[in-house]
C-alpha cells in the first residue's frame, strides 16, 4: 500500500483560526492583518465613544426658516446628535454658467441653472444665528455645511462643535486652507474621491493646523445605487484615523450596517415630506425612518461588546437546561462497570460532563442507578 503523504506545514503553511483549516502562510498573515483591521474598527474605538448620529436637513427646508425649524425639533424628537443644515451664497458657490447635476434635475426645473435653484434653497445668516439659538433651546447639537469662504468665516464667528465638510470641497485647496486654520475637528467627507485625493485634502488640512481629522465613506449620487461599505476599512487602514459614513440611499439598512461595522459617525439627509420639491428629498428619510434608523443604531452599540468571547452572565442560567450530562441508559447495579451500553447523554447539565466520557467509561459504580439518573 502506497504511504500516504502529509505536507510539511511547518514552513510553507500555518493553521488560520479564521477559516479552521491549514493554508499557506502569506495568506494566514493577510487573514490576520484583515481581522485585526476589523477588530479595530468594530471592537476597540466602540468601548471609547457612541456613534455620533447627524440628521442632515441640508436644504430639504426649500429656504423656508419655518421648515428649517420643524426639522430641528423633528431631528431632535428622533434623538439625533446633531442637525446639520447648508451655508451659501449663491453667488460666491456656482457661477451662471454651472448646470444642474441629473439628480438635481430630475427633481425640479430642468431650465433653470444651479444658480438659480440654489436662490430658492438659500438661508439668511439672520436664520442661522435664529436657528442656532433655537438648536441650543431644545437640547440638540446645531451643524451646518460652509460651501464658500464668506460662509466659512460667518460659521466660524456663531460656534459650532466641528466642521462637516462636503465631498465637493476636498479638492479646493483655499477652502480646506481656510478652515484648517480655524483649528477645529473635522468631519470629511470622501464622495467622488480617489486615495490620493483624500491623501492630498489631508495634507493640506494638517499643514495649515488641523489635527483632529474623520473620514466619511460617501458616495455622492443621490440615490446611491453602488454603495461600495467596506471601503471604510481601506480609508482606516490607509489614513489610520476614526471612519464614518455619509449615507445618499433610500431606505435604513445601509447606514446601520456601517455602524455595525464600526462608523463612528453617521450622517443620513431627512426630510419632513419626500413629495415635497428639492434636489434632495427623493433621498432622503421622513422622521419615522429617521427615528427607526437611530434606534436601530443604539440598538447595535449596546450589542457590540468588547470584542472577546466568553459565556456572558445573562446565559449562565441556561447551562442547566441547555446541556447535557451523563446518565444512565438503563438500569445499573452498585459495582457494575460504565460502558456504551449502559451510559448516554441527556439534559439537564448540571451532572458530569460529557467531556468525561472515555475518564468515565470503565469505572465501577459506587450505587444503583435508575435509567435517566445522573451519574
Amino acid at each position: 500500500m502506497k504511504a500516504a503523504h502529509f505536507p510539511d506545514y511547518s514552513s510553507k503553511y500555518a493553521f488560520s483560526s479564521y477559516t479552521g483549516k491549514y493554508m499557506n502562510t502569506n495568506i494566514v498573515h493577510a487573514l490576520k492583518e484583515i481581522n485585526h483591521s476589523i477588530a479595530i474598527i468594530a471592537g476597540e474605538e466602540e468601548k471609547n465613544m457612541s456613534v455620533t448620529i447627524i440628521a442632515e436637513a441640508g436644504v430639504n427646508h426649500n429656504g423656508s426658516f419655518t421648515l428649517a425649524k420643524k426639522m430641528a425639533k423633528a431631528a431632535k424628537d428622533s434623538g439625533a446628535d446633531y442637525v446639520k443644515f447648508q451655508t451659501f451664497k449663491p453667488e460666491n458657490l456656482v457661477s451662471k454658467y454651472a448646470a444642474k447635476a441629473d439628480y438635481q434635475k430630475a427633481s425640479g426645473s430642468q431650465d433653470e441653472n444651479q444658480l438659480q435653484m440654489l436662490k430658492k434653497l438659500a438661508l439668511t445668516e439672520q436664520d442661522f444665528l435664529a436657528l442656532k439659538r433655537y438648536c441650543e433651546s431644545i437640547g440638540i447639537g446645531f451643524l451646518s455645511t460652509p460651501f464658500d469662504l464668506d460662509s466659512i468665516e460667518f460659521l466660524d464667528t456663531i460656534g459650532m462643535d466641528f466642521w462637516k465638510l462636503p465631498s465637493g470641497e476636498i479638492t479646493n485647496y483655499l477652502y480646506l486652507e481656510k478652515i484648517a486654520k480655524t483649528k477645529k475637528k473635522i468631519v470629511l467627507s470622501t464622495g467622488m474621491c480617489e486615495i490620493s485625493e483624500i491623501r492630498d485634502a489631508i495634507t493640506v488640512l494638517n499643514k495649515n493646523g488641523a489635527a483632529d481629522l474623520t473620514l466619511l465613506h460617501c458616495n455622492t449620487e443621490y440615490p446611491t445605487p453602488d454603495v461600495n461599505l467596506l471601503a471604510m476599512h481601506h480609508l482606516k487602514r490607509e489614513f489610520q484615523m476614526p471612519v464614518g459614513y455619509s449615507d445618499h440611499t433610500i431606505g435604513i439598512e445601509v447606514p446601520i450596517a456601517a455602524a455595525a461595522l464600526g462608523a463612528v459617525v453617521i450622517e443620513k439627509h431627512f426630510t419632513l415630506d419626500r413629495n415635497m420639491e428639492g434636489p434632495d428629498q427623493k433621498a432622503s428619510l421622513e422622521p419615522k425612518g429617521l427615528r427607526q434608523m437611530i434606534r436601530a443604531i443604539r440598538n447595535i452599540e449596546l450589542s457590540m461588546g468588547d470584542g472577546y468571547k466568553r459565556r456572558s452572565p445573562s446565559e449562565e442560567k441556561n447551562l442547566a437546561a441547555a446541556r447535557k450530562s451523563l446518565v444512565a441508559k438503563r438500569a445499573i447495579r452498585k459495582g457494575e462497570l460504565f460502558t456504551a451500553e449502559n451510559l448516554t447523554a441527556k439534559r439537564p447539565g448540571n451532572g458530569i460532563s460529557p467531556m468525561k466520557w472515555n475518564e468515565v467509561l470503565g469505572m465501577a459504580a459506587e450505587k444503583d442507578y435508575e435509567v435517566d439518573e445522573l451519574i
